[in-house]
């Protein structure tokens, strides 16, 4: 059986479009590498980012907004995703929940970009927990059972994995963390990669290694 020689921290958030931009490639990871991504979700706080809440924003804010959506856009449209902008802040606790819930039973892998592609084709609502069920049926998992846990120890071990990020530094999304030192954005995975060569993970080097 084939096993990680490393475990890299992959800090998301559903409503987050760089961390949906960056999935993709966090997963390729595990391939190219003797690599084991560990998925913990941490809130980018858009109140906090970008001036409050819509009403509240100023032009410069909005301005930042509107680049930053732009940048996601022109990553987007090199690989054919469509990322259209929410047309609310939504509070994405239970989703990120969600999130932990599949990880836990082995499903990240494929609940994980149904959530990002439907929640930025506006077509899934990150806050209706009757949608994230649907999500969650169609990759082999328990609605039900899920409801039960975001009940009882769901906010605690989103309170866990929030407090974890805060000590290893993460200030946004998606933020990876290999061997202690933090990359922060979609276009850092090449600087990813770069580390875990010189680690010697690299799937191809380790087993002419072992030749």
């Amino acid at each position: 059986m084939d096993t990680a020689g490393e475990t890299v921290k992959f800090y998301f958030d559903f409503k987050s479009p760089f961390t949906y931009l960056a999935l993709e490639p966090a997963l390729a990871l595990e391939r190219s590498h003797h690599i084991r991504l560990r998925f913990l979700p941490r809130d980018f706080e858009p109140r906090v980012a970008y001036g409050g809440e819509l009403a509240q924003r100023q032009p410069h804010d909005w301005n930042k907004v509107r680049y930053l959506y732009a940048d996601a856009r022109r990553f987007a449209n090199d690989r054919a995703m469509i990322i259209r902008g929410p047309q609310k802040l939504f509070d994405s606790r239970l989703a990120n929940i969600s999130g932990l819930y599949a990880d836990r039973h082995g499903r990240f892998r494929e609940y994980a970009p149904r959530i990002f592609e439907r929640f930025f084709k506006r077509e899934l609502d990150l806050e209706d927990p009757a949608a994230l069920a649907v999500v969650l049926r169609e990759c082999g998992l328990d609605a039900e059972d899920f409801a039960r846990y975001a009940a009882a120890d769901g906010a605690a071990d989103l309170a866990q994995a929030v407090a974890e990020a805060d000590r290893d530094g993460v200030f946004g999304v998606p933020t990876f963390i290999v061997a202690g030192e933090p990359f922060w954005g979609n276009d850092r995975v090449e600087w990813v990669i770069k580390k875990l060569d010189a680690m010697g993970l690299r799937r191809d080097r380790a087993a002419r290694a072992r030749q």
